[in-house]
């Protein structure tokens, strides 16, 4: 017997992908604050994965402080070329910003094994030498983000944003309650959960909202 499937028009599927998250969020009786609920259904959204409703953490006023970085143009830095691929180019470039990930550099990779630690770590070393307003965002390596907060610490960078959500098993949860101690404004994948995807979804949810779109 043949399964009948729904034929919906590819114009429609996401729209009607986030009508059925809106749905399964009430039947779960899951109320999401109004101003994050974007943010959260986008997470959903990129893994199928409704955890994100109970596990995202928003800093006091980081939201908005995002959002605003985003409107006067501030860049995006990702941790790997799979979020940076999954930015929207073309929505960060109406707002003025673009996006960097510095992992395939050469010089990234040649002071990586003169530290002996990854590239990934050394490409925060890089962000913060750049000057203009940077989200950075980090969607796999727990080593990036321990040294953004060390950066942070030090004095030595300030991003307006933080996006937390490497995925994996060591030092992954440690890496983000390190984040959520620190006082930079910070969006979390609490746990071991994360990934370039859900980094590049929650860029992309702030994206379309500092564009005046809501999903």
């Amino acid at each position: 017997m043949k399964t009948q499937l729904q034929q919906v028009k590819p114009g429609d599927i996401e729209r009607r992908s986030f009508e059925i998250i809106a749905e399964e969020l009430s039947a779960m009786g899951r109320v999401l604050p109004p101003d994050q609920a974007p943010v959260i259904m986008r997470a959903i959204h990129a893994s199928a994965d409704f955890d994100y409703a109970e596990n995202l953490y928003f800093s006091p006023g980081a939201l908005e402080t995002g959002l605003q970085a985003l409107k006067e143009g501030a860049s995006i830095v990702t941790d790997t070329n799979m979020a940076f691929s999954g930015l929207s180019k073309p929505a960060l470039a109406k707002l003025g910003g673009r996006a960097l990930c510095f992992m395939a550099d050469e010089d990234v990779a040649e002071q990586a094994r003169r530290q002996g630690t990854t590239r990934a770590a050394v490409c925060m070393e890089k962000a913060a030498a750049q000057k203009e307003p940077l989200i950075v965002a980090i969607g796999n390596a727990p080593t990036a983000l321990v040294r953004l907060c060390e950066l942070i610490e030090e004095g030595r960078m300030a991003p307006r944003l933080v996006i937390g959500a490497p995925v994996g098993f060591v030092n992954v949860a440690e890496s983000k309650e390190m984040l959520m101690r620190s006082n930079a404004p910070c969006i979390v994948a609490r746990g071991r959960k994360g990934g370039s995807n859900i980094a590049a979804a929650l860029c992309n949810a702030l994206l379309y909202l500092a564009a005046g779109r809501s999903l």
